[in-house]
């Protein structure tokens, strides 16, 4: 993997609704997955989440550019994208960072929801 270039979007789920983590994998693994499927100059995208703390989409950009590209446009309107709408607020942090490297395990890489879809 050469030139890979990362962004991490990160919304506090502390003061969210009860509901938030429910309506997070639901948007997520209903819709969200399927607008980054395949999306140029992306080469994936992984959503985590620590119920009650925070909400994390990371991604991980085949250059720079696409990066930077994506950022802009992003943080333009992070205030309103669906994430910050079930949350009920913007992201506490849009940080850019250089992705060293990627071991793939024994296991293989899986595309797909997780466990709590």
């Amino acid at each position: 993997m050469t030139d890979s270039h990362g962004l991490s979007v990160r919304w506090s789920l502390a003061d969210a609704p009860s509901d938030v983590a429910d309506r997070l994998r639901e948007y997520v693994t209903g819709t969200s997955i399927h607008r980054f499927t395949g999306m140029d100059g992306l080469r994936f995208k992984t959503w985590r989440l620590r119920a009650g703390e925070w909400f994390e989409g990371t991604y991980v950009f085949a250059g720079e550019a696409a990066r930077d590209a994506f950022q802009e446009r992003f943080t333009g309107e992070a205030a309103e994208s669906p994430g910050s709408q079930i949350v009920g607020s913007a992201p506490v942090s849009i940080e850019p960072f250089e992705v060293v490297a990627v071991a793939e395990g024994a296991a293989g890489f899986a595309a797909g929801p997780g466990p709590g879809a």
